[in-house]
C-alpha cells in the first residue's frame, strides 16, 4: 500500500507560502508557510499534520488491539502535541504527546494501559518518528 500527499511553494521561507494536498482529496491545496509554522497565523503546518497523523494511527492501533483482546470500544479521543525545539542540528521534532480518553465497556484499568502502551509503540506512525512519545491515557467510565 502507498499514499501520496504533496507541497508546492513558491518564494523563500520567510515571504513565501505554499499548499499541501493529499491523493484522497482530504486535503486541496490548503495553505502553510513560515507565518503559519512559527506565527501562528491560520493554515495547517507540517508538525500539525504529523500530530494529526499520529493521533489518527494511535487511535486505529488502539481500537484494533482492543478487538484482539474481545474489547469494543464505545469511543477514543486522542491529542498529539509536537514539540519543535532548536536544536544543534536545527529545528528538530523531538516530542510527541499522545493524550488518549476512552470509554471501553469491560474494560479494567491494568489491561487498558496495558493495550494503549502497546498500541502507542505498535502504531506505524509511532514506529517511524524518531521522537520522545509519551501517552496519557484515561479510562473513562
Amino acid at each position: 500500500m502507498k499514499k501520496t500527499a504533496s507541497a508546492m511553494w513558491q518564494g523563500g521561507l520567510k515571504d513565501g507560502k505554499g499548499t499541501i494536498s493529499t491523493e484522497s482529496g482530504a486535503l486541496q491545496n490548503n495553505p502553510y508557510g513560515f507565518n503559519t509554522r512559527f506565527e501562528d497565523s491560520p493554515g495547517t503546518n507540517p508538525e500539525e499534520l504529523i500530530g494529526a497523523a499520529h493521533a489518527g494511527c494511535f487511535s486505529m492501533a488502539f481500537a484494533n488491539m482492543l478487538g484482539q483482546e474481545g474489547l469494543t470500544p464505545e469511543q477514543i479521543e486522542t491529542a498529539a502535541e509536537v514539540t519543535l525545539d532548536k536544536t544543534d542540528a536545527g529545528f528538530t521534532i523531538t516530542a510527541i504527546a499522545l493524550t488518549l480518553k476512552a470509554r471501553v465497556p469491560g474494560a479494567d484499568e491494568a489491561k487498558f494501559q496495558e493495550i494503549a502502551n502497546k498500541a502507542k509503540e505498535g502504531c506505524p506512525v509511532s514506529r517511524v518518528l524518531n521522537a520522545q512519545i509519551s501517552l496519557d491515557a484515561q479510562l473513562l467510565s
